[in-house]
């Protein structure tokens, strides 16, 4: 028996990646949709090669003890793995021409939460297939792997690994000591936000069905919509407050509400927490005042509209309400910096995460403290506790590889023929799970405009900063090819 641990674990997830299009399939049967056999073929092929990887390479019961290198594998496949088969539905409906490629950019986009998109005129399509679309990012936002930690259990396996390697920000906290009671109790506060904001937008007059999409979207900080104009199809500005606040609180860490949910009150002293808000608050008013003295509208629908940017931005949501790509090029640059800028850690949201930005910052201080004081001995603090140089060195590497992977995917957009403005926005936004870009993959388009390979470049950019990095590359170090050498040997 061929022995290769990650491949069954990725059958199971295959299993229940097959129910969660079962999910979405049985709304296109219920409005009798054109994308039904689509959804059919999905979900009889992603449930026949889920249940050969786990019969095929179901390890002994004494041999469920995962490596390292193995977590890491398992963590890394089964995002490629998501995006290959979370693409059927699109592909076999014929969505984009036969091209397996585009399915696939569109799918990882929706399960890493990026929000860029290759569909030109998405209210066209049945809404079962926008319901999958939205889904797919809901799944992503609190992960794949988390939610898998929560059943995972039930087959043999524990590990601590697989949820570092998984959750965002640069310490992975457990709110228990078990693993996978911190995984459901994650999942149990993703669902109620989840839940209210579906409830409060219904009572801002939006239908039931664009609530729920929404709402998938929303707390994933994952920006599709079921609308060409974004969130400015809604024409609604109290749904766009309600949004408003729900892209802030998916961009808090969650381990802060489960707190706030033991009685904790004094959450709101989180110097994260805090520089956060102070982030958002200092830049909206910045970017109305810029595009209000620029464009000299209606003050308060132009402070909505700066707001609600400089929020979705921040939190890698992307939804608009606006074209900001046709705003003055001060708040355009902004907004193009906030792409690197990120929510809390621990949040749903992507790029580098705020508590990285107080770790470097304060890093670079302490470092030039030192070079007037050579002798001093200074540590760096967030709030009243020291970080160790172990999280320091991780975080500045991580900073490192971030400025390197964008620039190296600038350079091959460049290469492919786009102007500079294309392709480093497509890069921040696709690393930084963000979505719309500026140039021609701005608010108003889509990344249409990409090649082919310039495309397969991007989903991997998009895992790789879903992962945040470390996880995706440390599959190609030699103790991961060994693994991978070992992988179909017969025992």
């Amino acid at each position: 028996m061929r022995q290769f641990r990650p491949f069954y674990l990725l059958g199971i997830l295959l299993l229940f990646l097959a129910l969660a299009l079962c999910l979405s399939a049985l709304w296109a049967v219920v409005e009798q949709g054109p994308d039904r056999l689509a959804f059919l073929w999905a979900i009889v092929l992603t449930a026949a090669v889920g249940l050969f990887l786990y019969w095929f390479f179901s390890p002994s019961k004494e041999d469920k003890e995962l490596s390292l290198v193995e977590n890491f594998t398992v963590v890394a496949m089964a995002w490629f793995v998501a995006g290959v088969f979370g693409a059927l539905p699109y592909f076999f409906y014929g969505l984009f021409e036969g091209s397996f490629t585009a399915a696939f950019f569109e799918a990882v986009s929706g399960f890493t939460t990026t929000g860029a998109t290759l569909i030109e005129d998405i209210e066209v399509l049945p809404r079962g297939l926008l319901l999958w679309r939205s889904f797919t990012q809901w799944l992503g936002g609190m992960g794949i792997i988390v939610l898998f930690l929560a059943i995972l259990p039930r087959f043999g396996f524990r590990t601590m690994a697989m949820f570092k390697a998984e959750l965002p920000g640069p310490v992975a906290e457990r709110l228990v000591p078990r693993v996978v009671e911190t995984a459901r109790r994650l999942w149990l506060i993703y669902v109620a936000l989840t839940a209210a904001e579906v409830l409060l937008l219904m009572l801002c007059g939006i239908s039931f069905y664009n609530s729920l999409t929404h709402a998938f979207t929303t707390m994933p900080t994952g920006g599709f919509s079921t609308f060409n104009e974004s969130i400015a199809a809604f024409n609604n500005p109290a749904a766009e407050i309600v949004i408003i606040f729900f892209m802030f609180f998916a961009g808090i860490n969650f381990v802060l509400y489960f707190r706030l949910m033991r009685g904790d009150f004094s959450i709101y002293k989180n110097p994260e927490l805090r520089f956060y808000t102070l982030v958002i608050v200092i830049a909206s008013l910045v970017v109305t005042a810029n595009i209000y003295g620029d464009s000299g509208g209606d003050f308060p629908t132009v402070l909505r509209q700066g707001v609600f940017q400089v929020v979705s931005i921040v939190t890698t949501t992307g939804y608009t309400t606006a074209d900001f790509d046709a705003w003055h090029y001060f708040s355009r640059y902004i907004l193009l910096v906030f792409m690197f800028l990120g929510a809390c850690g621990g949040s749903t949201g992507g790029a580098m995460k705020q508590i990285r930005w107080m770790l470097m910052i304060k890093f670079s201080l302490r470092e030039l403290y030192r070079f007037i004081h050579p002798r001093a001995i200074a540590s760096v603090k967030i709030g009243d506790q020291n970080v160790g140089e172990e999280v320091l060195r991780a975080v500045m590497g991580f900073g490192f590889l971030y400025m390197v992977l964008a620039g190296l995917g600038t350079l091959a957009l460049s290469a492919m023929g786009l102007d500079l403005d294309t392709a480093f926005s497509a890069v921040a936004a696709t690393i930084g799970n963000v979505g719309p870009g500026l140039g021609q993959v701005g608010p108003a388009d889509t990344y249409e405009v990409i090649p082919p390979l310039g495309r397969i470049l991007l989903s991997v950019l998009m895992v790789i900063g879903r992962l945040e990095i470390y996880t995706v590359l440390v599959i190609l170090l030699p103790e991961s090819r060994r693994l991978w050498g070992r992988a179909f040997k017969i025992k």
